[in-house]
């Protein structure tokens, strides 16, 4: 089971896990696909300041992450 590091940068994140990027988006993390987000704020945003951002709970993505076979880190 590969481990997620929530604290991470996105953009780290995507850089190990590609599926990432994928799952994100299917959250509403539309701009995560979009030419160079990633490269630029992906390098300082985490998953979770992004949820916030965007008003999606935290739980709805961390369950999201745990339903594709992922466990979640977050220290």
């Amino acid at each position: 089971m590969p481990t997620l590091d929530l604290t991470r940068p996105v953009a780290s994140l995507v850089k190990e896990h590609p599926e990432v990027a994928d799952i994100l988006q299917g959250l509403g993390f539309v701009e995560i696909l979009k030419p160079g987000m990633l490269q630029t704020v992906g390098r300082i945003m985490t998953v979770k300041k992004g949820a916030q951002m965007r008003g999606i709970a935290y739980s709805t993505v961390t369950a999201a992450f745990i339903a594709r076979g992922y466990e979640i880190k977050e220290e």
